[in-house]
């Protein structure tokens, strides 16, 4: 039994957020970059857009992958295109269209949207439309205890923490929509502080039988535009945590074993949270100071489109093989996706027969 039930809520959570010269250093300059990318009016409409279709593709891939599902993003991007024609099959691709819809809705519609418990279980509720084994408790609160747990190498499970219990979960969310409400709006407390500690409360409250994870990113995604953070759909954040997989657990893990108590402090996720945003900013700069498309890219994107020459046709097999094994088969196939995405390439037949043209 948790034992915060006698300490006032709003001094509860404002007492764990840690505050030092660090911290308010770190949120100046992401709020410093937010500045330069409002009052930037450099990237067209059309590099825009595709910028957030490519964005939705990544943060579909990393945040699936990051609960066990196995798609890669070249095979999500050919899966997303045929979706209104095929229905998902398999849980991985269940959990891909789910997830591609509900951040498509968020980056489309997030005005529209509110921070209620309504809105959070109807995101919950479009995560899950294409799963047949979760139609019962889609868009509804957990009805019994669950545990965060870990795969080991062993393929053993270990409990890394135990949330909230099923009955607590009601008012405990209630509670924490109702202090992140009031606390973007009278500002008291800086809104990405605020948006941090949400995240965390809801993490480890866990209020759904599964899909926590990808809420909880859908969620910051949400919060992060609400606050005027406008760049999020343009760099995939989940991108991000995918390749800082282990530092993100680590945070989390390092917090919540405190949760509920008197000794809560939420030093270790503040930090993780901020240093992922900053690199956020950093990828956005690279975008925002790009004239060319070909600036976008990563150095192995480059090596990939540097092979090509005006009117070349190459598959996949040949791009590997020129590369001569530098860059990993299904990097390869990622690197093509993007480079079809910024217009650079076209993509010319399906399957195996597929081949790419520089542009």
């Amino acid at each position: 039994m948790k034992n915060n039930r006698n300490i006032n809520n709003t001094q509860r959570f404002e007492k764990r957020i840690p505050l030092s010269q660090d911290i308010l250093a770190r949120i100046a300059k992401i709020d410093q970059f937010q500045g330069l990318w409002q009052g930037s009016q450099r990237l067209s409409p059309q590099i825009l857009g595709r910028l957030k279709s490519f964005v939705i593709i990544t943060s579909t891939g990393a945040s699936t992958r990051i609960e066990g599902a196995k798609m890669t993003d070249e095979e999500i991007a050919r899966f997303l295109r045929g979706l209104k024609v095929n229905v998902p099959k398999g849980r991985d691709q269940e959990e891909v269209a789910g997830y591609a819809d509900l951040i498509g809705r968020i980056f489309d519609s997030w005005r529209t949207m509110k921070l209620t418990e309504g809105w959070i279980q109807q995101f919950h509720s479009i995560l899950l439309q294409f799963s047949a084994k979760d139609k019962f408790h889609k868009g509804k609160y957990k009805d019994g205890d669950n545990a965060v747990v870990l795969t080991n190498e062993q393929k053993e499970n270990v409990v890394l923490f135990n949330p909230t219990h099923s009955y607590l979960v009601k008012g405990e969310m209630l509670t924490a929509i109702e202090w992140t409400n009031e606390r973007l709006k009278d500002r008291t407390i800086h809104p990405l502080l605020v948006i941090a500690n949400f995240i965390f409360e809801f993490l480890a409250i866990h209020p759904f039988a599964d899909g926590n994870g990808r809420v909880s990113r859908a969620l910051t995604h949400f919060l992060l535009l609400q606050a005027g953070y406008s760049y999020v759909p343009y760099v995939s954040l989940d991108e991000i945590i995918e390749q800082t997989k282990v530092d993100y657990y680590l945070a989390l893990r390092a917090t919540q074993k405190n949760h509920g108590t008197e000794n809560e402090d939420i030093s270790s996720w503040i930090d993780y949270f901020l240093t992922a945003l900053i690199e956020q900013c950093a990828r956005a700069r690279k975008i925002m100071d790009a004239d060319q498309p070909e600036k976008l890219l990563s150095g192995k994107q480059k090596a990939v489109y540097q092979l090509f020459s005006p009117g070349q046709e190459m598959g996949v097999a040949e791009v590997v093989e020129r590369l001569s094994g530098t860059i990993q088969r299904e990097t390869v196939k990622q690197a093509l996706t993007r480079l079809v995405k910024l217009k650079l390439l076209e993509r010319i037949g399906q399957g195996r027969g597929t081949r790419y043209i520089k542009i």
